[in-house]
């Protein structure tokens, strides 16, 4: 593929992401896709001939290893797992504030959606998720947390995030992120206060 194609296929997988984080799975279609980036219709299915539910899972792929991204290169600079919670607070707040509150974590927005009835979507949505558990339960683990200890710590931070996420668009404030934030310090605090 050219440099053409290879520009055409990113822009209609970031004019997804922008609208499935504004209006959800159900309330975009692929005609405001196009419209949105003025891609040629045999373009889109060229790039992606399994139509919206291919072009949504890149878009989702896309933002996910964003964020896996972020969590990756703090942890190689050094970052603990309390560090990488305060970072990963300050990106959702900065992206909710910067939009009026109207975007939050775009796989959370499908995930809601599609998880009791689009397979496909709810396991990209699961795979992004079990890649940040992941990073993150590799610094607890780094910082003296048993594996399973690690993990669940981790699943229960991700969870706590993101429903925070939920409630500071729905309050559109950035409280429930902070409350959050505390929530997770204070698990990882606790739970490495009863390690032996």
């Amino acid at each position: 593929m050219g440099a053409k194609g290879e520009e055409t296929r990113a822009r209609l997988i970031a004019g997804t992401r922008e609208l499935i984080e504004e209006q959800g799975y159900f309330g975009t279609g692929l005609n405001q896709v196009l419209a949105a980036t003025g891609a040629p219709r045999g373009s889109l299915y060229f790039h992606f001939p399994g139509g919206k539910d291919q072009l949504v899972a890149a878009a989702l792929v896309q933002a996910g290893q964003e964020v896996a991204d972020l969590l990756t290169t703090l942890a190689a600079e050094g970052a603990d797992a309390a560090a990488l919670t305060q970072r990963l607070t300050e990106v959702f707040a900065e992206r909710l504030a910067r939009s009026d509150y109207t975007k939050g974590c775009p796989i959370a927005t499908v995930a809601l959606e599609v998880a009791g009835t689009n397979e496909p979507l709810r396991a990209v949505c699961a795979q992004v998720y079990e890649s940040w558990q992941h990073i993150l339960a590799e610094q607890l683990a780094a910082g003296g947390f048993r594996p399973a200890e690690a993990s669940t710590a981790a699943g229960q931070a991700l969870a706590l995030m993101e429903g925070a996420v939920l409630l500071a668009s729905v309050r559109r404030s950035r409280e429930p992120l902070d409350d959050a934030r505390h929530a997770v310090l204070h698990l990882i605090g606790a739970e490495k206060s009863r390690r032996p």
